[in-house]
């Protein structure tokens, strides 16, 4: 059951194993969302304008648009 969906934009927001969905840079201009796992966190601040970037299980990388609740 989807409970709902939270900002990407907080690194609080977003844990190892979490389901995410990103963005990646070749669909910037599109909006394209991948859905996946979360594998790795790169971005080390505590926020970013654009969304927190990760690395999925499946190996794309990507700017967090949505946490899935």
């Amino acid at each position: 059951m989807d409970t709902g969906k939270k900002s990407g934009k907080q690194r609080a927001a977003i844990k190892i194993g979490c389901e995410v969905e990103i963005v990646q840079k070749n669909h910037q201009r599109t909006g394209e969302l991948t859905e996946g796992i979360v594998q790795r966190i790169l971005t080390n601040s505590v926020s970013h304008p654009h969304g927190i970037k990760v690395q999925l299980e499946t190996g794309e990388v990507g700017r967090v648009k949505w946490v899935i609740l």
